[in-house]
């Protein structure tokens, strides 16, 4: 058993980012999460991948983790972002292009995931047609992002069901759900078919990934890979240690599956 391991590009936004691809392969990840298609040239001379894109950048905002698929008024115009966003990470050899619900503004679960299931539907297509999968993110609404839609395992599985493609997953955030739900790893067996990426971070604080947390890395590590995920899991906590690297090299290593 084994997991491919990344590091979330934001999370080391201090180090240049060839530094930081430096670092990735001295400790034997495959890739640097959340990058632009047009940054993934400055990594690929280290032997990394971008294993899922940054959240589209757009002048009206929208695809951002706030306003998105869950809206009906903004499918026109995630419709344009992503049918460029999608041919860029092809190109740029990104497996996986992320996506967000958005905020509820007042809508109920079954209305968001309606609304989401008819936005997404076109740009399942497009992304069949170009080989990448859709991912949908996790978030805790509960201290980070308030009144985000997409914030319980069951909701992003359902929406799954409702699309019924291998072009549309979860990406599982470990840190926000154990915020939001806990019992991670049973959590994992069950929903693993329908999961394409993690996230790691300490809770609470979203920081490193060492005794002072709750959550037991070596043990998830362990079911994720039981369940045969080929994916990855990327590092996403912020670092408090003065020494960055130290901070990650620790993370990586509790990440190992011995």
């Amino acid at each position: 058993m084994s997991i491919r391991q990344s590091v979330c590009r934001w999370c080391f936004e201090s180090t240049p980012l060839p530094e930081l691809a430096q670092w990735a392969q001295e400790l034997g990840l495959g890739g640097i999460d959340l990058l632009h298609p047009h940054e993934v040239s400055q990594i690929t001379d280290y032997g990394l991948i971008c294993p899922v894109t940054a959240a589209p950048e757009h002048e009206s905002g929208l695809g951002s983790i706030e306003r998105a698929f869950n809206q009906p008024d903004h499918h026109p115009i995630l419709l344009e972002i992503y049918q460029e966003l999608i041919p860029a990470a092809a190109e740029a050899g990104i497996p996986q292009v992320i996506t967000f619900s958005g905020n509820r503004e007042g809508l109920n679960d079954e209305e968001g995931l309606e609304n989401c299931a008819q936005g997404l539907a076109p740009i399942i297509d497009l992304a069949e047609r170009y080989d990448v999968t859709l991912v949908m993110e996790l978030l805790n609404s509960k201290v980070d992002h308030p009144d985000y839609q997409c914030d319980h395992t069951d909701w992003g599985v359902a929406l799954c069901e409702k699309l019924d493609t291998p072009r549309f997953k979860l990406l599982y955030d470990i840190y926000h759900m154990q915020v939001m739900e806990g019992d991670i790893i049973a959590t994992i067996k069950k929903a693993a078919p329908h999961i394409g990426h993690y996230h790691t971070a300490g809770t609470p604080g979203r920081h490193e990934l060492d005794e002072s947390q709750e959550l037991y890395y070596p043990a998830i590590m362990k079911a994720i890979a039981a369940t045969g995920f080929e994916g990855f899991v990327a590092q996403e906590f912020v670092p408090t240690w003065d020494d960055h690297k130290a901070a990650l090299t620790d993370a990586v290593r509790r990440c190992l599956i011995r």
